[in-house]
């Protein structure tokens, strides 16, 4: 398996700056449950976001797939990023160090 890095960033700032809308909570619920359900799954390493709340606010998700092909799968899914709340990037990575 390949290790894979899909950075989030929402697609109105407003959404982490201020008050999401209904429907940006409802699909945000659905993402983070969407990722939880992964991460039991064992395929995602590590899920998190910056905690500023400006223009460079970010999400990662660190994941395993077989292939980009799986990889862009698997993030094509995500809730947020199928309803245009947030948009993503997807890259090869590879966890070099990580504590026990």
């Amino acid at each position: 398996m390949q290790q894979w890095l899909y950075l989030l960033k929402p697609t109105r700032l407003g959404m982490v700056t201020g008050e999401p809308t209904a429907r940006e909570a409802e699909i945000v619920s659905r993402h983070f449950a969407f990722l939880e359900d992964l991460t039991g799954k064992g395929v995602i390493l590590l899920v998190g976001r910056t905690q500023n709340r400006d223009e460079s606010m970010f999400g990662i998700v660190i994941f395993e797939a077989q292939d980009e092909s799986a990889a862009r799968m698997i993030m094509g899914s995500d809730p947020a990023v199928r309803a245009g709340v947030m948009r993503a990037e997807l890259y090869p990575y590879k966890v070099a160090l990580m504590r026990k």
